[in-house]
């Protein structure tokens, strides 16, 4: 679990957290500092600088961290943002999120998609009245402009998409 938090706190400091307008953040290369521990592993030296090479990331689908970055990323989002609710229990989640992904991903970013663990974030799961998952929002300018639970098919996720984007 501690290590899980490390990693998240990691790639929120290394990952920009606003997508960009084209669907895809290219980011530039950052260097680290990492101590350099004699065998003892008691005493540390500073080593010189390792440079983390990194390479175009799709961003048309994130996993939401917290409160704030709902806030951030999905109501004060300029691009429309289909919120998954989801569970890593719930066998339908499980179907619908890679085909859910797979759909908002053709959309070119006029679309992005936030998942949103019902266990991890249930003060989210209560705010947007979520009492069963699947459920999948569609959020215009801060607003739920829609809503579904259960699983869809791709021709009934492709209209709801449709319906978003307008």
């Amino acid at each position: 679990m501690a290590q899980r938090l490390l990693l998240r706190r990691f790639l929120t400091s290394v990952i920009p957290r606003k997508p960009p307008q084209s669907g895809w953040a290219s980011l530039t290369s950052r260097s680290l500092q990492t101590p350099l521990y004699s065998p003892g592993g008691l005493t540390g030296t500073p080593s010189s600088a390792r440079t983390l090479y990194t390479t175009r990331v799709c961003s048309t689908t994130f996993n939401v961290q917290d409160g704030p970055d709902f806030q951030d990323r999905v109501v004060n989002s300029e691009t429309p943002v289909v919120v998954d609710f989801h569970a890593q229990w719930c066998g339908p989640c499980k179907i619908l999120g890679p085909r859910l992904e797979k759909m908002v991903a053709k959309q070119h970013g006029k679309v992005v998609m936030a998942k949103v663990d019902i266990d991890d974030h249930t003060d989210l799961a209560i705010e947007y009245e979520v009492s069963a998952v699947p459920t999948v929002l569609a959020i215009k300018n801060g607003d739920v402009v829609d809503k579904f639970v259960g699983i869809k098919d791709e021709d009934q996720l492709e209209a709801f998409l449709k319906k978003l984007i307008g």
